[in-house]
């Protein structure tokens, strides 16, 4: 029988994977079930990238408050940061900027059209109540779009189940640190729903790392998700995310301008929502799917002592409207199609001057083909255009495979892909701006092989990637008035820089016995800049370690105590693009402990970087020295 494993998972109407119902099942399944690389719930045997799944059983087990720490356990993926919880954070993912990582929560593409770079920031994202996170590496435009050069980050938070659902923590700590998250979840008749909230607050530690007044962060959220089934073969969707942070930064105050302790602030307010109606038709093997997207991001900076004390203020949004389709055409062909209108908008004021304000319009079409011709053979491609309505058109494709002889024990897999990044708003329309921007584009490939053996005790995956990129766009100075910096006295923007990232990633997963499990991510850099005749050419791009290591090692006691550790290993790498201020590579411990004392409540904590490793990823910030936390965790 052909494609009996697709036939089994390929989902009914009520589970299209970008649906609240299709999210639930998502959210509940494990890693042998895949959703970012298809933009459908599809078997992990038929997806030819490499992806790597953190479901809540690990989500809850590793004790993590923030998702970069989590990244950062994965292979592929770096972290770098201005401080501690809460300031700027980039996840760098394949040697890629950070801006070129696609970052989605709950179906949703999170980015601030108001920033540079026009990319997310991670520093304030709590784990909250996100149930699962997917880690897609590799170019992956032709169904995320713009940004998605390095990788896609995918969010998935708790969502509606069958039967009422509580999920709740409190939990406290280190430098006054507390948070309280909770999350109740149900059906009842044709609704299903999913709320949550919580906060979080800490005093921090210095943002400077040699200063000595502490910089806190404190965070409220809250996440929602609303189905509601009009028909068998009909529903709507609704659902939202909000984050409101504020951090204490340092700066540079006068009269010497130096990096130090300041009483500077930064406020952040996201709002993300979501509204869609899903139809079925043809008994569900054509699956259609309507839907509007909103983003929109508030931030300012201040400085107490300052004049006037508003340093910075910006505003974003995104409005897209899209389509997608989803077919199942035949027991041994499937098929992703759709179409996207998106509107971004920025503003952005500082020191009280005049505002500069920015819009743009991007249309997309896409389209991707699977088909398994006979069983244990997978095939992908696709294709996309997106029109932009000041730089033109962009067009890539993409096509994948995997192929496993033995029934799923060992999988050969291998893809090429192309990504592209739109020119931000601020770089085509601020004072800095140049409207004859071309997007940033890659091309890269990859190939690796994953077995399992002894039923399951041993997983193994080995990957090789290579990705070229061009065209990408770098700040040019200006010390003439004619050509590119012609009315841009200060400087400009310009598609100037190229640059290659090639290594290898390798995962390994032991369960000697059924209470203990060891795993383990290692990934090789080399990433380099490759813009031919610019005196940083050749030199390793800023930041991206050649070697990082994690392990991760958990074992339950017949009694029921739960013990852990992550140790995770990082490469020394370069601050700056000149590769004249060097970063020592770290090791950092974290151990763990849970327990639980009553049906539903369980007790937990942890230290974190254990034996007090002192290290910098942003040469002068300052990182999180040795830490105890604690609290009670709530399942019900």
């Amino acid at each position: 029988m052909l494609l009996p494993c697709i036939a089994a998972a390929t989902p009914a109407f009520a589970q299209t994977a970008q649906s609240t119902s299709g999210l639930e099942q998502v959210a509940d399944a494990g890693s042998d079930i895949l959703v970012t690389a298809n933009r459908e719930a599809r078997p992990a045997s038929t997806v030819g990238q490499a992806v790597t799944v953190l479901d809540t059983a690990t989500i809850t087990q590793r004790q993590a408050v923030v998702v970069a720490d989590l990244l950062r356990q994965t292979p592929g993926v770096s972290v770098t940061r201005n401080g501690g919880v809460g300031t700027a954070t980039s996840v760098n993912i394949r040697g890629a900027e950070s801006d070129q990582t696609v970052a989605l929560i709950d179906g949703i593409k999170l980015n601030d059209p108001s920033s540079p770079g026009g990319g997310f920031d991670f520093g304030g994202l709590l784990i909250g109540n996100i149930a699962r996170i997917e880690v897609l590496r590799g170019a992956q435009s032709v169904l995320w779009g713009s940004q998605a050069i390095g990788g896609v980050v995918n969010l998935i938070t708790r969502q509606p189940t069958e039967q009422v659902a509580v999920n709740a923590r409190v939990e406290g700590g280190w430098h006054e640190t507390g948070q309280g998250f909770a999350n109740v979840s149900g059906k009842m008749g044709p609704v299903s729903a999913s709320l949550g909230g919580g906060y979080y607050t800490t005093e921090g530690i210095s943002a400077y790392a040699p200063g000595t007044e502490r910089d806190g962060y404190r965070n409220y959220a809250a996440n929602g998700s609303l189905g509601i089934a009009l028909a068998p073969t009909v529903s709507v969707d609704v659902r939202g995310f909000y984050s409101n942070g504020r951090t204490d930064i340092d700066g540079f105050p006068p009269p010497t301008f130096a990096f130090g302790d300041t009483r500077e602030y930064g406020t952040s307010e996201q709002w993300t929502g979501y509204a869609g109606l899903n139809a079925a038709l043809f008994d569900g093997r054509f699956r259609n799917r309507f839907g509007y997207a909103h983003t929109d991001t508030d931030r300012h900076n201040y400085d107490p002592d300052g004049t006037p004390t508003e340093t910075f203020a910006g505003k974003g949004r995104n409005d897209r409207i899209e389509y997608q389709g989803v077919a199942d055409l035949g027991s041994a062909v499937f098929a992703t199609f759709g179409a996207e209108r998106e509107v971004s908008r920025f503003t952005t004021a500082s020191y009280g001057g005049p505002a500069t304000r920015g819009r743009a319009r991007i249309f997309s079409v896409y389209g991707q083909l699977a088909m398994t011709p006979i069983a244990g053979l997978t095939a992908t491609g696709g294709v996309r255009h997106d029109d932009h309505n000041i730089f033109g058109g962009a067009t890539t494709v993409s096509a994948s495979g995997v192929y496993s002889p033995n029934d799923g024990a060992t999988a050969f897999r291998a893809s090429y892909s192309e990504g592209f990044k739109a020119p931000t708003l601020y770089q085509l329309q601020s004072e800095y701006g140049n409207a004859r921007l071309n997007p940033e584009r890659s091309r890269g490939w990859d190939a690796g092989v994953a077995q399992k053996a002894l039923d399951g005790a041993v997983e193994a995956s080995v990957t090789y990637f290579r990705r070229t990129s061009f065209d990408l766009i770098n700040f040019v100075s200006c010390d003439t008035s004619v050509g590119i910096c012609a009315d841009r006295p200060f400087g400009t923007y310009d598609n100037v820089a190229r640059a290659r990232a090639q290594g290898v990633e390798f995962a390994l997963t032991l369960r000697p016995v059924e209470a203990l499990t060891v795993s383990a991510a290692y990934t090789y850099l080399d990433a380099k800049n490759r813009s031919t005749g610019t005196a940083n050419a050749g030199r390793d791009l800023a930041r991206r370690p050649d070697n990082s290591v994690s392990v991760n090692a958990d074992y339950r006691w017949p009694f029921g105590l739960t013990t852990g550790a992550t140790v995770t290993a990082v490469g020394d790498s370069f601050n700056n693009a000149s590769n004249s201020q060097r970063l020592d590579g770290y090791v950092v411990t974290d151990l763990r402990a849970s327990f639980p004392i009553v049906d539903h409540v369980e007790v937990y904590g942890r230290i974190e970087n254990a034996f007090d490793q002192r290290y910098q990823t942003i040469l002068q910030y300052g990182q999180p020295g040795r830490g105890a936390f604690g609290g009670v965790r709530l399942t019900y």
